[in-house]
């Protein structure tokens, strides 16, 4: 039988062969490499062994985005282990991304202590070495059950009771038993570089990152974000809702049209707090609002908008976009294409200086940019603001101190708005942010802008390059953050994104991206009746019927 493998070309090989065993022919000492293989565009785990005559083949390392999920998710069980070895009846938790890593905590009696971190560190460096193997075990779902019954895991028990197939894959190591929502390395001495932090009261897991070049990042301290995530686990236990399974509940039992009511009124007390913060200072003439893509930035400027007026002031808003520079002066990337997302396709100076003409009184004409000309016009009416104006700016660099450095800094307020998700799958698997942010995109383009699913997804790459370089590093410089995630709202996206995303075809090189989103949605069930939902929601902004639109 004939492979046609990438790295090295066609191979020959017998039949019922493991792509590990395929590996270990292949690539000999190095093999350990590879976490994963591509077989025809679908994603394998190294067990595979279902290889027909010319099959093509791609083994994938942790530079590629599947492979990077599995080092982090085999990780996560090595530490998990190394943790309820030393802690036997401790609960751990992984939360959320922080600090270039993932934040967890580990419930149990005593605090968490620098000597704490270093025997989980030791211990996990142990496993290591021992090359144990994490093996796949398919159990039927009752079977499961008992399994995760006896080791005191009740919100994995909980989302089993939603499980549409007769079996669930559970992974062994060493007599430990847990479930992550995707494949596994097949021993722990695949994993050859992390790091542990203690950020009290939890522990930060570094791996390596694609932005540090799949090495160990710099450990970089992110304060107010910690802060918020505290805000919305506080909010997740407002609404009794901790995980998926929990959601499912709410659903089944028919509470969810409370909860809601719940989340949204919670959005828009901390909307009218950041507004009173706002109005509470004479100063504050301008608010910058930043924040990644499909983070609910519209909705939320013409929120805040509502609210600063409720306080008695009147708003103006300005689009970055009127300030850019005309085409043939727009920077070029490293592939010669136009860059316009680098704050140098804006017009500064411009900028600061129509600025600080408004906030003093003095009348304005604002431009507006001809896209199809690729040039600045003036063709609006002249602007002129009053005192009690204040003039909201969105925009991908409004948390850079560059695009306003004319400006004072106590006329200045930036706001940092993300889809910060409060809702995880279970204790041990989390809800990526990015994915949440994906979801939300492919259902705004496909409504609002006539993309496909695999047009967006094909497009993502290049806009979380964007974000990691000009949105990400300045987050901390926030005065105020605000989480636009709902902890609904994928139950409500699943209807729309699952039909969308299917129609990616086995042929297409994002095919394993669409087999990973269509089971991650898998986990919930969906909400159907969305009379519920205000139509102020920030998730009408993706899903349509938004009053601001």
């Amino acid at each position: 039988m004939e492979l046609n493998v990438r790295q090295v070309g066609v191979v020959k090989i017998e039949e019922k062969v493991t792509c590990l065993q395929l590996a270990k022919k292949l690539f000999k000492e190095g093999y350990r490499k590879y976490l994963a293989v591509l077989v025809n565009n679908a994603l394998k785990d190294l067990y595979y062994d279902e290889l027909n005559n010319g099959d093509n083949i791609e083994f994938i390392d942790i530079t590629h985005p599947d492979g990077l999920r599995i080092y982090v998710r085999t990780l996560s069980f090595i530490y998990i282990k190394a943790c309820k070895d030393i802690y036997k009846d401790a609960r751990i938790t992984i939360e959320h991304s922080l600090n270039k890593g993932l934040y967890s905590e580990i419930k149990k009696e005593n605090d968490l202590s620098l000597e704490s971190v270093n025997k989980i560190k030791e211990k996990i460096k142990e496993l290591i070495e021992k090359d144990i193997i994490i093996e796949k075990k398919p159990l039927l779902v009752n079977e499961a059950s008992k399994i995760f019954k006896k080791q005191n895991m009740q919100d994995k028990i909980r989302l089993l009771k939603y499980w549409n197939k007769e079996e669930k894959v559970i992974y062994e190591m060493d007599g430990y038993y847990d479930t992550f929502y995707g494949y596994m390395a097949p021993t722990t001495s695949y994993i050859n570089k992390f790091d542990l932090k203690l950020f009290y009261p939890g522990i930060i897991l570094n791996f390596p990152r694609k932005e540090s070049n799949f090495e160990l990042p710099e450990y970089i301290e992110q304060k107010k974000l910690s802060k918020i995530f505290r805000e919305s686990e506080n909010w997740g236990n407002i609404m009794d809702v901790a995980d998926v399974g929990a959601l499912n509940e709410k659903i089944e039992m028919g509470f969810i049209q409370d909860m809601i009511r719940i989340n949204e009124a919670l959005h828009e007390k901390k909307i009218a707090y950041i507004a009173d913060q706002i109005c509470s200072d004479k100063d504050i003439k301008i608010v910058l609002i930043a924040g990644p893509s499909s983070s609910g930035k519209t909705t939320f400027a013409e929120r805040l908008s509502i609210q600063l007026k409720v306080n008695g002031k009147k708003t103006h808003s300005i689009s970055l976009d009127d300030y850019f520079v005309d085409r043939e002066k727009t920077p070029k990337d490293e592939y010669g294409n136009y860059d316009f997302d680098t704050i140098d396709a804006l017009d500064k100076d411009l900028f600061n200086e129509h600025l600080l003409s408004l906030i003093n009184g003095k009348e304005v004409q604002i431009p507006v940019f001809n896209f199809k000309k690729g040039k600045r016009e003036f063709t609006r009416p002249a602007t002129k603001l009053s005192k009690e104006h204040i003039i909201i700016i969105e925009g991908i660099h409004g948390l850079n101190e560059a695009l306003t450095n004319h400006i004072p800094p106590k006329n200045k307020f930036r706001i940092y708005i993300s889809a910060l998700t409060q809702l995880n799958i279970d204790s041990h698997n989390r809800i990526s942010t990015t994915d949440s942010r994906l979801i939300r995109r492919i259902v705004r383009d496909s409504r609002y802008r006539g993309h496909d699913a695999l047009k967006t997804i094909k497009l993502w790459n290049n806009v979380r390059k964007g974000e990691e370089k000009y949105i990400f590093p300045f987050q901390e410089n926030a005065d105020v953050m605000f989480n636009s995630s709902l902890v609904y709202e994928l139950a409500v996206l699943k209807k729309y994104a699952v039909e969308l995303i299917e129609k990616i075809t086995k042929d297409s090189e994002y095919y394993s991206e669409r087999q990973r989103l269509i089971k991650f949605l898998s986990y919930f069930k969906t909400i159907d009746d969305e009379k519920s939902i205000p139509y102020t929601s920030i998730l009408r902004e993706f899903i349509g019927e938004s009053c601001f639109r």
